[in-house]
């Protein structure tokens, strides 16, 4: 954990607020404990920041990455998939379901972009700037640099997957990274956590917390 500093935003500041969605949140397909309580935090960050994207995971039915697309396969299991291991998921975020919505509860209605992920059904994508095959890419670095943006903020569902491989992929892209850690929640399986906290200080990523923030 970095130093406890203040932090003034600006217009060269964007917040990506990360698959806050009602499978992800109690009673989902894939609750992430305490899931909500991301919520009050991000809304009073997303008040700070002029600049926000939101990421919403979009699966078709039966993805590569869902347990139930593997015969005898069960959810948290691993397999290999022809781009690497895949943690095998319940079912969740369906493309048009109820449990793939954006939670009505995050107040942000100044977001000025929404990036799906996940659609492709061989491909997982958990980062918000690129697909588990780490070669397939959103767009979302692009339009970021293109609007001059230089200093992004993560924060999210879960930590340990979702938020954290987009605030590695930020940093990858040349940004200036923070992961938001009051505002974010781990799903923490089979260690995912510990080696999402090693992964992102190798890469430079700066974890802070949301009070840390002028406004928040």
């Amino acid at each position: 954990m970095a130093e406890r500093a203040t932090i003034e935003t600006g217009d060269s500041d964007v917040l990506i607020v990360v698959d806050v969605q009602v499978d992800f949140l109690p009673g989902g397909a894939l609750a992430v404990p305490d899931g909500d309580a991301v919520i009050a935090p991000i809304n009073r960050l997303a008040k700070a920041f002029r600049h926000v994207v939101l990421t919403q995971d979009w699966h078709p039915e039966g993805h590569a990455s869902f347990a139930s697309s593997h015969p005898a396969r069960q959810p948290f299991e691993t397999t290999e998939l022809h781009y690497g291991q895949q943690v095998l998921w319940p079912d969740h975020c369906i493309q048009g379901t109820p449990g793939a919505e954006i939670s009505r509860d995050l107040d942000i209605p100044h977001a000025q972009l929404v990036i799906r992920k996940g659609y492709n059904a061989g491909i997982d994508s958990y980062s918000g700037f690129k697909e588990a095959d780490r070669r397939t890419s959103t767009g979302l670095a692009g339009y970021l640099k293109e609007r001059g943006f230089r200093r992004i903020f993560c924060a999210g569902l879960a930590l340990d997957f979702c938020v954290a491989w987009t605030a590695l992929d930020a940093a990858e892209a040349g940004f200036e990274t923070c992961l938001i850690e009051d505002a974010s929640r781990a799903i923490d399986t089979n260690g995912s956590l510990e080696k999402a906290r090693r992964d992102l200080e190798a890469a430079g990523v700066r974890t802070i917390m949301s009070e840390w923030i002028v406004g928040a």
